[in-house]
């Protein structure tokens, strides 16, 4: 790995005054005494915490948001000279809140390091003046608490540096940013009850990116822009374009797509841009109605470089916030309004490219593609010394790929699925109600599919479910316990990601009703062969169908198990709750 800077270079670079030597030891990081040569231990954000809180008690309070499966406590900065210092405050005044979280994935710790670099400079007015006074800033240094105690100096083979960091995924080996949706663990569970509580209007998640060399050194996506309400997706734009122009006037190359290619390990083959699905943070806020920003800084950037590209970062986001965040704020409170509009239209559940393209200058290096001796497989040497312009294809109109009709009235959870479900929804703050009465005749829509498709591998802990039914009209009893979950509510495009079963990162795809999808009973061949004969013997047009089946299809006329099971699921034995989804849509309010 490269050298990291010397001390001298890195405060030039951060462009600090020059008392900055004189900085209490008790505020500055592990990182920033080592030249960014290394990252503390979580110790040292227990005891930032404590001494930032300390140092600027009128504006500073140090919070415990919530304990990881490992017994560590998650510490979050709530920072603003506004005197909003609790969410009851900043709702009241209406002082715009936002959330910037370090180490999700706790190798890619630039955001620790910096947030803290960028909060004293705030705090002491060297960096987003007046920024506090119009803010609140919720800043976690560390989200993966638990991982990042897993430090060790190749834990991201693929970085320039610290000498050691954490681990990617928590103590109990969830990526956290595969579990915004789902919040199986308990992490993510304290992270939406801090969303909850102080309700920011954009967040902020910072990474470092793995993948191929070039000179571009961030890049910076931000939602709502292609997805999410119509009329937020101008604030989307500006909190974007703002931060990339403020990015690129102090010397970076910042890039407005994740620069990931087509093929892996081709630069020929270009990007694609897109809407990430819920179960990352910036495909999950904009559901809530609320802006998330993907920071990426690239990871063949040394660590000094970039700590100081995040922090630059981080000013930038304070910056806009200062100047945009009430209007923001009114912005995104409007769009809860027209959220609660929803119900019977067409709303997009998931978003791809389209095939068009266009060329872009990319700023890359000369590179060759030749066959490796070690694999075999053609591999990809970047020559760094020769800085070259590659033009590349890139795919970044966003269109749905998957769009369903809201229900009009919401949905109904059947009472056996109450509690589990209902303990998820409260979790991302989704408004329902129980039902304590029976439903005798209740018109509904159901969503059946008996040829479910159960992933052959666990992910996240979980078998995936893929279904291909489809919503039906009927009438049905739905027992006393049911949850009822209205449309008209802010978070209506959450629930509908949630609830909506074929929604890429619904309860029902990351497997929560399974076992509503399995076989459990069944009828013996032998009894099934004298029902099948009293039917046929008593029911004409059965046995016209049978027939002309048999003589239409000759993989089911072959087929033993098939004929027989033409007459089971005919027959008043047969599971009609097999492949039945236990959540219903409903046009009125029960």
């Amino acid at each position: 790995m490269r050298t990291a800077l010397p001390i001298a270079s890195l405060l030039l670079a951060l462009s600090l005054p020059a008392t900055v030597g004189a900085t209490p030891p008790d505020l500055s990081t592990e990182g920033e005494r080592s030249a960014y040569a290394r990252t503390g231990r979580y110790a040292e954000v227990i005891a930032l915490c404590d001494a930032f809180a300390a140092k600027h008690h009128d504006a500073v309070r140090c919070v415990d948001f919530g304990t990881t499966p490992e017994g560590r406590p998650m510490k979050a900065l709530v920072v603003t000279r506004s005197g909003a210092r609790t969410p009851e405050a900043a709702r009241s005044a209406g002082i715009p809140a936002v959330l910037i979280q370090g180490g999700i994935h706790a190798g890619e710790i630039d955001g620790k390091d910096a947030g803290f670099l960028a909060l004293r400079q705030m705090l002491d007015g060297q960096a987003a003046r007046g920024a506090l006074e119009k803010t609140v800033l919720v800043f976690v240094p560390v989200f993966n608490v638990d991982g990042h105690e897993r430090f060790g100096a190749w834990n991201r083979p693929n970085q320039n540096g610290p000498a050691e960091m954490g681990w990617r995924v928590t103590g109990q080996n969830y990526n956290l940013n595969r579990d915004y949706a789902k919040a199986d663990s308990v992490e993510m569970q304290a992270m939406l009850a801090l969303v909850n509580a102080w309700d920011p209007v954009a967040t902020i998640d910072l990474h470092v990116t793995n993948g191929a060399k070039f000179e571009h050194d961030i890049s910076i996506q931000v939602e709502p822009l292609n997805a999410g309400d119509d009329a937020l997706r101008g604030a989307g734009r500006t909190l974007r374009e703002g931060t990339l122009a403020r990015l690129a006037k102090q010397g970076s190359l910042p890039l407005p797509f994740y620069p990931s290619f087509v093929e892996n390990d081709n630069p020929a083959s270009g990007f694609v841009d897109g809407v990430a699905p819920p179960r990352f943070s910036t495909g999950y806020f904009h559901l809530r109605n609320r802006l998330t920003m993907l920071v990426e800084t690239h990871s063949w950037k040394d660590y000094p470089t970039r700590v100081r590209i995040t922090r630059n970062t981080v000013i930038a986001v304070m910056e806009l916030m200062a100047k945009h965040g009430r209007d923001w704020r009114a912005l995104a409170d409007a769009a809860d309004t027209r959220a609660g509009q929803l119900g019977g239209t067409t709303q997009a559940l998931s978003w791809t490219a389209s095939e068009k393209v266009r060329t872009i200058d990319f700023r890359g290096y000369t590179y060759t593609r030749t066959p490796s001796e070690v694999s075999g497989a053609l591999m990809t040497r970047y020559d760094d010394r020769r800085p070259q312009v590659w033009k590349v294809p890139l795919r970044d109109e966003i269109v749905p790929a998957l769009q369903v009709t809201a229900p009009k009235g919401g949905y109904l959870v059947s009472p056996a699925y109450a509690e589990t479900v209902g303990a998820k929804l409260r979790q991302h703050g989704i408004a329902f109600t129980r039902i304590d009465r029976a439903l005798d005749d209740a018109k509904v829509e159901s969503y059946r599919d008996d040829t479910p498709v159960f992933s052959a591998g666990s992910s996240e802990g979980r078998h995936r479910l893929t279904v291909d039914g489809a919503w039906a009209a009927e009438t049905r009893g739905i027992g006393a316990g049911a949850l009822f979950v209205p449309i008209a509510q802010p978070k209506s495009r959450l629930a509908m990601a949630l609830l909506e079963p074929q929604a890429p990162d619904s309860l029902l795809a990351w497997g929560w009703f399974n076992n509503a999808f399995e076989r459990k009973e069944y009828m013996e061949d032998y009894v099934a062969e004298d029902v099948a004969r009293d039917m046929l013997a008593s029911d004409p047009a059965l046995r016209a169908t049978f027939e002309k089946t048999l003589q239409d299809d000759p993989k089911f006329a072959a087929s033993a198990d098939a004929r027989l099971e033409f007459f089971y699921r005919r027959h008043t034995a047969w599971d009609e709750r097999y492949g039945l989804y236990p959540v219903f849509r409903i046009d009125t309010t029960p």
